[in-house]
């Protein structure tokens, strides 16, 4: 009963549009949306959710100064706790609802394209035919050394900058 009073007083204290974002998260309501809508509303309350965890995060902070700690500052943000906690379960029985109408699309396609691929106009399933074989292509170049002028001396010089740097660091 204690329980139900404080949802109540809660849900008393939310706005017009944050009770009808709640309220669409009633079970009888997601029942009623497909995949997309239930997205759609997954958001939505999601948004709700992190600004009203935003704003008892905050509002908390600052109350923890005035209230001399942590203990006597939670009893003061109750209201904005218990609105997060109102949206965070509305987000869970969303993503819940999200997960059942992804796996009812899932099994759905499934079957589909099982059914497809059993079809008599397709007598084999996909694949290599019998008889022939997959060539794989080989690559173009043979020796992936570059063959050109100017690499010995590019190497050279490479090899010469080196030296000098290690000559500086052994004359310190």
């Amino acid at each position: 009963m204690v329980q139900a009073d404080s949802v109540r007083v809660v849900l008393n204290s939310l706005t017009e549009t944050e009770l009808m974002l709640a309220r669409e998260a009633d079970p009888d309501q997601l029942a009623q949306l497909d995949e997309d809508g239930l997205l759609d509303l997954h958001t939505r309350i999601r948004r709700a959710r992190d600004k009203h965890l935003k704003v008892y995060r905050r509002r908390g902070a600052t109350k923890v100064e005035e209230a001399g700690g942590r203990g006597k500052a939670y009893q003061r943000n109750s209201r904005r706790r218990a609105k997060a906690e109102v949206f965070e379960d509305a987000l869970a029985r969303v993503s819940e609802a999200v997960a059942a109408a992804a796996r009812a699309a899932t099994e759905a396609l499934r079957a589909e394209r099982l059914a497809e691929a059993q079809q008599p106009g397709n007598p084999e399933p996909p694949g290599t035919p019998e008889g022939r074989t997959i060539r794989r292509r080989s690559s173009q170049t043979t020796d992936r050394q570059p063959d050109h002028q100017g690499l010995p001396k590019r190497y050279a010089s490479t090899r010469a900058s080196g030296t000098r740097r290690q000559a500086r660091k052994d004359n310190r």
